[in-house]
């Protein structure tokens, strides 16, 4: 869709396009719309990025709970399936997948969130299973703003594809 047909659009086609960007949290979009028009891709996601932002700590934890655990043999949404199936988070041997496993509940349990990176901006699988162990020995309220810093470059890449 390009960005001028998105513009003129209701405020629940526009939530509808755009749904997919921050996960499971269609607010965002349906906040941003207000700002409208858009001179550029870039705005738009400025706009949606400064709707976290202002969101709260509470909206923000909700959002970041929405995400998926990563390589976690479960549904996923669209955009976090094509994402992960890029490199291989969905194919992991046994091992690999205990190890991410086990990883990935560590860290929910001490940031109360699922870990999450933009996997395509990684480049490759060891990188990610490298940023998980490092993230670890984070404090909460750094890992917190990393993962929203996180979500922020994963709505610019779905952006980017859906918005011409």
């Amino acid at each position: 869709m390009t960005l001028a047909e998105l513009n003129r659009l209701s405020v629940a086609s526009f939530v509808a396009e755009l749904a997919g960007i921050f996960e499971h949290s269609p607010w965002v979009p349906e906040a941003a719309a207000a700002a409208r028009p858009f001179a550029d891709v870039a705005g738009l996601h400025t706009a949606m990025v400064d709707v976290v932002v202002r969101s709260g700590e509470a909206r923000q934890l909700a959002l970041l709970r929405a995400h998926p655990m990563l390589a976690r043999r479960a549904k996923l949404t669209a955009e976090s399936e094509s994402e992960q199936a890029g490199h291989g988070l969905q194919s992991l041997d046994d091992a690999a997948a205990e190890e991410m496993e086990r990883l990935n509940q560590a860290y929910l349990e001490k940031f109360g969130f699922p870990f999450i990176i933009a996997v395509r901006g990684q480049r490759d699988r060891d990188a990610i299973m490298q940023a998980l162990r490092r993230r670890l020995g984070s404090t909460p309220l750094a890992e917190r703003q990393e993962a929203l810093a996180q979500v922020a470059m994963i709505a610019k890449f779905r952006l980017e594809d859906r918005v011409t």
